[in-house]
């Protein structure tokens, strides 16, 4: 065989995945339809993530913290408000430092910036690069899964992993189709420069349209993700420059000092997605290609990492005791420990949206009620900080403390 495992797609996911399996000692193949000269040459795009503090972890295991730190921005505080556009923000709000649970509660970085670290990582591993090529087709024969790739290459492995996104090729191309619905919204994504240092602070201003979200960057710079109704999204997006701007105002507030657009805005549909099977022989799907959240809390990423970091326990764990890591019986474990978690996040995320996305008086009384709680219980309010940092739960080992 070419590879112990083969990946179809060298996003976040796919080459995390081959940094872990490298470093469990097993051989591994990325098809990558993106180079990594062309996304070292690449723009701003105005895309960020957020990285839970257990993924952050598990960036520094596997080789990725040393060149993504200094373009990762530490969150050290998040502030949760209710408000509207023509009143002012409710008295009670939700208030998480990180002094509390001793350290960050994660970062913001560029997208870029992320895909950079992650090359150099795998460039300092005997990982096979295969770029620009993406994974056409499979088929399982015997002991073994072979793939086709765009460049007319042939591979085979034991394993072949479907790290494609939400619209993966490979996924259909197994037969696995998905669970899912829309929102009805979108979400908009613009970078600002503002005249105050924002202290590490992120804030998620809850609107009847969706969360308002200022996440810090680097610099005197601050990332707006923000959500609304898909028609107002595309009105939003077809104002003038200045137009935008004084809508981003209206929202971003003063606390900040004069702000700047800076770089383009883009916008995306917002819909919930889970694949009804994570695994088939010789066959996983993880990050995007197996489930897509409301991006409320900005988890997808994380929960894309979790995958990542479980399926090489896994992986590895079969590969010790001398087991065939295809098999279906080794995948399933796999599937069985974070499809239910996908699945409960993503309800998760959706409750919070359909609560705060509205302006119903006894809902508003409710959930303001709710995080004034939150706010004044310690133990409650650092379990939530644990469970945003993805801290909770079974945690595969490179997310471990």
């Amino acid at each position: 065989m070419d590879a112990d495992v083969i990946i179809g797609g060298g996003g976040f996911v796919g080459l995390s995945l081959a940094l872990a399996l490298a470093r469990k000692g097993l051989s591994v193949t990325v098809a990558d339809p993106v180079t990594p000269s062309a996304a070292a040459d690449a723009a701003f795009d105005g895309r960020v993530s957020a990285l839970s503090y257990a993924s952050l972890r598990m960036f520094e295991r596997l080789g990725v913290g040393a060149d993504l730190a200094s373009e990762a921005q530490p969150i050290e505080q998040i502030l949760v408000t209710d408000a509207t556009l023509d009143r002012p923000p409710s008295p009670f709000s939700l208030h998480f430092d990180g002094e509390e649970i001793g350290g960050p509660l994660g970062a913001i970085a560029e997208n870029r910036a992320i895909r950079r670290a992650l090359y150099a990582a795998v460039a300092r591993q005997p990982i096979r690069l295969i770029a620009p090529a993406a994974v056409t087709g499979c088929s399982v024969e015997g002991a073994g899964v072979r793939a086709r790739l765009s460049d007319g290459t042939e591979l085979s492995a034991a394993l072949l992993v479907a790290a494609d996104g939400r619209e993966s090729r490979l996924r259909e191309e197994m037969g696995i189709g998905t669970v899912g619905w829309s929102y009805g919204q979108n979400g908009i994504v613009a970078t600002v420069t503002h005249e105050k240092p924002h202290l590490g602070t992120a804030y998620e201003h809850f609107l009847p349209s969706g969360p308002f979200a200022i996440l810090p960057l680097t610099g005197n710079r601050s990332s707006l993700v923000w959500t609304e109704k898909t028609a107002d999204a595309a009105s939003l997006m077809r104002l003038e420059p200045a137009e935008f701007l004084a809508e981003i105002a209206r929202r971003f507030g003063d606390h900040l000092g004069a702000v700047a657009h800076e770089g383009p805005r883009w916008s995306y549909p917002l819909r919930f997605h889970l694949a009804r099977e994570y695994v088939r022989p010789r066959f996983a799907l993880a990050g995007d290609a197996a489930h897509g959240i409301h991006p409320i809390a900005g988890q997808g990423l994380n929960l894309g990492l979790r995958d990542v970091a479980a399926l090489a326990d896994v992986i590895a764990d079969a590969a010790e005791l001398g087991r065939d890591i295809g098999t279906l019986d080794v995948l399933k474990t796999y599937e069985r420990w974070r499809r239910f978690d996908s699945f409960a996040m993503g309800l998760t995320m959706d409750a919070f949206n359909r609560l705060f996305s509205n302006d119903i008086a006894p809902l508003r009384l409710a959930r303001d009620l709710g995080m004034g709680m939150v706010d004044r219980i310690a133990p409650l309010r650092r379990y939530f900080m644990r469970e945003a940092g993805g801290d909770v739960g079974k945690l595969p080992s490179l997310m471990q403390a």
